[in-house]
């Protein structure tokens, strides 16, 4: 049997997982940052619903996208009902982007080991 040496002194290159980011790379904030981009423009409750989170929930991780200039919320109505539509801005694409490539770094380490 033959043991590999431990890892030791400097990389070469930053480990994909260092440029992971944590606003982004929680579940519910990458689920909401995923279907957004897909849809464009979503409504609260689909995302509600498709995430199966509550409305209090939902709203928390939005103020955290929110403030991270990831998406726009926009309050509104249709017809009488009130209304909350999530879009990405431009950062926001930037960011899943971004976080999408690293996964896909960390993903190609593994499966080289495999």
């Amino acid at each position: 049997m033959t043991t590999d040496p431990p890892a030791t002194g400097q990389p070469a290159t930053d480990h994909p997982a260092t440029g992971l980011d944590d606003v982004v790379h929680q579940r519910v904030r990458l689920g909401i940052l995923t279907i957004t981009h897909e849809a464009r423009r979503v409504e609260f409750g689909y995302l509600r619903t498709q995430l199966q989170l509550t409305a209090g929930n939902l709203s928390q991780h939005l103020g955290v996208l929110e403030s991270a200039g990831l998406v726009d919320v926009e309050k509104g109505y249709e017809g009488r009902r009130g209304r909350t539509w999530i879009t990405l801005t431009s950062a926001g694409t930037t960011a899943l982007a971004a976080e999408i490539t690293r996964l896909k770094q960390l993903i190609a380490r593994v499966a080289m080991d495999g």
